[in-house]
């Protein structure tokens, strides 16, 4: 079965950065794409990558601050993310579409267990 696999989450200060990898095998034709979830919010789409990294789409409340990347060889996404505060605050999920990208949680094939990040004052 396909598993995905979050890491790089944790405490961090306001202004900070820190970079979330996603171990996915088998997914190299797929979209990846990372969201974020808050405690009583919606899932929120992050940001998304096409299979071969040439394309890139990030949601109005991270553009110019977050990065995503790929690296296929090494079955690994990546979200660079700089600039944090308190509104980043929230479990970050890696999941994997295929095809054609959307900014839908529910058109999305597989999920990972998701990483914490929260921001401090």
């Amino acid at each position: 079965q396909v598993q995905l696999v979050e890491s790089g989450g944790g405490l961090v200060q306001a202004g900070g950065s820190l970079r979330l990898s996603c171990a996915a095998s088998g997914l190299s034709r797929y979209t990846m794409a990372w969201f974020r979830q808050a405690p009583g919010k919606e899932r929120q789409f992050v940001a998304g990558i096409t299979p071969g990294g040439g394309r890139t789409t990030y949601g109005e409340a991270v553009k110019g601050r977050f990065v995503i990347s790929r690296d296929n060889a090494k079955n690994t996404v990546y979200l660079q993310m700089s600039g944090l505060n308190a509104e980043d605050t929230a479990i970050y999920y890696c999941a994997a579409k295929f095809l054609s990208a959307t900014m839908y949680p529910n058109d999305y094939q597989y999920w990972g267990q998701g990483t914490q990040v929260t921001v401090s004052s």
